[in-house]
């Protein structure tokens, strides 16, 4: 086999944002819009690299200076997934890689994560190397610290083990939720968070009210706790009851921003069970837990107020072979 394509979903916090870098527990699930990574190995030692989606074209790297250099801010996950793997199961050749995604790198859906993961599978499927899941996830959740410093790698299991999960920070606990559907309207603010400087501006300010900051992770995490439980028995009250409770913290943190604030409200007071930011914070996306007789008023009220509704498939299949 010398050609594959691979295919692994985006993913939406449900709650646990922040707390879940700091050895603290979360919910995600993945959405149906994927990311496509085509891979094709080359007869020599070198790395190509298509990926239009993040305006990369025409990059070219000999595997001896892989992660070396100025990399392109759109190759650097790809890339350094390249180096991971190659280093630990080396190419006989080299390997050139097209991506495509079906979401904006602007949602927030984690495009990045769903591209390293869809790599080191895809590599492992051409070289014949059986890569356990979890295997597949310390990779790619190395990959992950190696290019941006801090990360929880909830976004990474998302990608491999797709659905709805449970998961504790690095990968200690990662669970799957049996759920059938997952009621969720998605509205997008416009704006693209910076999900580095933002766990940053958090960890600045916990270094500055270390115990204040602690609790409300506690806080957050013994939230995460309940829905989980709560989620299991389609306890759809509790779990929105809960999500409002971790937007308020979310925002004690300092990570919501005036549009989220309005999308929100404006979600609730159009019959939204709950709603919250998904995510880091500062843009990116909300979500709230409808009802089928709610949805169509909480998207219009979302839109009302200047958010974009995107249609979004949750608890999806994970990381997959489509060719």
């Amino acid at each position: 086999m010398k050609k594959i394509v691979v295919s692994a979903p985006g993913k939406l916090m449900l709650l646990g944002e922040h707390a879940v870098v700091y050895n603290h527990s979360c919910i995600v699930t993945a959405v149906g819009q994927r990311m496509f990574v085509t891979l094709e190995l080359l007869p020599e030692p070198t790395f190509e690299l298509e990926a239009s989606d993040v305006e990369v074209a025409g990059y070219k790297k000999r595997f001896a200076s892989l992660g070396e250099g100025d990399i392109p801010k759109g190759a650097r996950f790809v890339e350094m997934a390249v180096k991971n793997f190659t280093k630990r199961y080396p190419l006989k050749g080299g390997v050139r890689i097209t991506t495509k995604s079906e979401f904006s790198s602007l949602f927030g859906f984690g495009s990045s994560s769903a591209s390293t993961v869809c790599v080191i599978k895809g590599l492992a499927e051409l070289t014949n190397t059986n890569l356990s899941s979890k295997e597949i996830f310390e990779l790619a959740y190395k990959t992950v610290l190696d290019v941006q410093g801090k990360g929880s790698g909830f976004d990474v299991a998302a990608a491999i083990y797709g659905r709805t999960l449970y998961f504790v920070t690095g990968g200690k606990v990662i669970e799957p939720i049996a759920l059938d559907e997952l009621p969720l309207v998605v509205g997008y603010t416009g704006v693209k968070a910076d999900t580095v400087s933002l766990i940053n501006a958090v960890a600045e300010k916990a270094f500055r009210h270390p115990k204040r900051i602690e609790v409300i992770y506690t806080q957050i995490g013994d939230m995460v706790d309940e829905a989980h439980a709560a989620l299991k028995e389609r306890n759809w009250p509790l779990v929105s009851e809960l999500m409002d409770f971790d937007q308020g913290m979310l925002e004690s943190l300092g990570v919501s921003s005036q549009r989220l604030a309005g999308m929100i409200h404006a979600a609730r007071d159009a019959g939204a069970w709950g709603a919250k930011l998904s995510g880091a914070g500062g843009g990116d996306c909300m979500i709230a837990l409808v009802s089928r007789e709610k949805k169509q008023a909480v998207s219009e009220a979302i839109t009302k107020v200047g958010g974009q509704v995107i249609d979004v498939a949750t608890n999806v299949e994970g990381v997959r072979i489509e060719l």
